[in-house]
C-alpha cells in the first residue's frame, strides 16, 4: 500500500470510529421514516376521508373549531391535504404545547386529535434530525457526522477501487461462497460502492434541510451565481388597517383566490401569521403530500389584497431545487422505485459502520496474532543458540 493509501485508510477508520454510531442511528432513521405516508394510511382511518360533493368547509370555521374549548390557544398552520383526505389544524396550546388537530374538511367534524411528541414517526424525524438532544446541539452533532460521513464515502471508494482493470468485474460482486470475513469485506465495499452516489444526495439534501448555508450553496450553484432578489421579497400587510377591518373572512378569500388561480392543486397550507404586518400565504401544492411542485401566494391580512403570485413555472432553477429537496431526500420524487431506492441505499449506509468496524477488528487480531507468533519465535530462535 502507498504512503498515500495509508493515510486516507487511516483518515478513513478514524472517521468512521467518530462517526459510526450517529451514521447508523441516523440511517436506520432515514430507513423507517422512508415508508411513514404509506404505513400510517394502511395503519389509521383518520388520513382518509370520504369525499363529497360539496365544497370545503371555509378555513376560518375549521380553525375557530380547532380552538373551541382551548384558552389561549392560537393556530396559524391550517392544511387541506386532498379531497380524500382530512384538513389539519396546527395548534398552539399554553403549557401543554402542540397539538395536531385532523377535521373532515366538508362537515368540520374533528376526527382525531394528536400530540407531535406520541406520534412514532415525527419522534422517529426528531431522532433522525437531532438524536433527541436539544435541537441546536443534535443539529449540530448530525451535521458535522453527515459531512464526516460523505467523506468516508469519497475515501472509500479512493482505498477500494481496483488498480486493474481485469479486478474490476471481480470487485463488484460479493463472494458469497468465501469465509465470513471475507463476505463481510465484501459487503462493506462492493455495497458501499453501489449505494455511494444515492447516499451523498441524501446526505446533502439532509444537510440542506438542516443548515441554511447548504441550502443557499445549492440556491446559487443551480443559478450561476445569478442573484433572483424578487424570490427573497417579504411581502406585509398594510398595519394601518388594524382595527378597522374584519379579518376573519381573509383566510376564506386567500383559499378561494388559490383554488382559482392553481385549480389542478391537490393540497393547500395556509399560514395566517399573526404579527401585526404579517401576510396571509396560501402554498398551492400540485400533488397530495409532495412537496416539489407548488405555486405560492401572498395577501394582505386585513384587505384581503392579492400581494404576490409566484407559480412553479416562474421560480429560478436554484429556487426549484430547495423545493424538491424534501422529496429527494425520502426519495418520492421518483415514486414508489425512488423510496425504494432511498430505503436500500439508507440502509446500507446503516450496515458500513458495522460491517467496518468488524474488518477492523479483525484486522487488529490478525495483528495481535501476528505480535505474538513473532514474539514466540523469537523466544524460540534464542533458546536454542549455542551458549557463549
Amino acid at each position: 500500500m502507498t504512503p498515500f493509501k495509508k493515510t486516507l485508510l487511516f483518515i478513513h477508520r478514524w472517521l468512521g470510529f467518530i462517526s459510526g454510531l450517529v451514521v447508523f442511528i441516523v440511517s436506520i432513521t432515514g430507513c423507517i421514516y422512508c415508508f411513514q405516508d404509506e404505513i400510517q394510511d394502511a395503519l389509521y382511518d383518520y388520513r382518509h376521508v370520504e369525499v363529497q360533493s360539496k365544497p370545503y368547509m371555509a378555513p376560518s370555521l375549521l380553525k375557530a373549531e380547532a380552538l373551541k374549548g382551548r384558552k389561549g390557544a392560537t393556530a396559524s398552520y391550517i392544511y387541506y391535504y386532498g379531497i380524500d383526505r382530512p384538513a389539519g389544524v396546527l395548534v398552539s396550546v399554553p403549557k401543554q404545547g402542540l397539538l395536531y388537530v385532523y377535521m373532515n374538511p366538508y362537515t368540520g367534524k374533528i376526527i382525531h386529535t394528536e400530540s407531535p411528541t406520541k406520534n412514532f414517526f415525527i419522534i422517529v424525524e426528531y431522532i433522525h434530525l437531532y438524536l433527541l438532544l436539544p435541537a441546536k446541539v443534535g443539529q449540530m452533532v448530525v451535521g458535522v457526522s453527515v459531512i464526516v460521513f460523505i467523506v468516508l464515502m469519497i475515501t472509500g471508494i479512493v482505498l477500494w477501487w481496483p488498480k486493474r482493470k481485469s479486478d474490476r468485474k471481480r470487485s463488484f460482486t460479493i463472494k458469497w461462497g468465501g469465509r465470513w470475513r471475507r463476505v463481510n469485506y465484501d459487503l462493506h465495499n462492493v455495497l458501499g460502492f453501489y449505494a455511494t452516489s444515492v447516499a451523498i444526495i441524501l446526505a446533502i439534501t439532509g444537510l440542506s434541510i438542516a443548515y441554511d448555508w447548504v441550502r443557499e450553496g445549492i440556491y446559487t450553484t443551480a443559478n450561476l451565481g445569478k442573484a433572483h432578489p424578487e424570490e427573497k421579497a417579504v411581502f406585509k400587510s398594510d398595519s394601518l388597517l388594524i382595527g378597522k377591518v374584519d379579518t376573519t373572512q381573509v383566510i376564506n378569500k386567500a383559499l378561494l383566490a388559490a383554488r382559482a388561480g392553481s385549480p389542478k392543486a391537490e393540497m393547500y397550507l395556509i399560514y395566517d401569521d399573526a404579527t401585526k404586518a404579517g401576510a396571509v400565504g396560501v402554498t398551492a401544492y400540485a400533488q397530495t403530500m409532495h412537496y416539489y411542485k407548488s405555486d405560492s401566494y401572498s395577501f394582505d391580512k386585513y384587505s384581503g389584497r392579492l400581494l404576490n403570485r409566484t407559480a412553479h413555472e416562474q421560480r429560478s432553477a436554484g429556487a426549484k431545487m430547495n423545493y424538491m429537496n424534501y422529496d429527494i431526500h425520502v426519495g418520492q420524487i421518483l415514486g414508489l422505485p425512488g423510496k425504494i431506492i432511498a430505503f436500500l441505499a439508507s440502509l446500507i449506509c446503516a450496515s458500513l459502520p458495522i460491517t467496518g468496524f468488524i474488518i477492523w477488528l479483525g484486522k487488529r487480531k490478525k495483528s495481535k496474532s501476528k505480535k505474538v507468533k513473532t514474539v514466540v519465535h523469537r523466544r524460540t530462535v534464542r533458546q536454542h543458540l549455542p551458549a557463549n
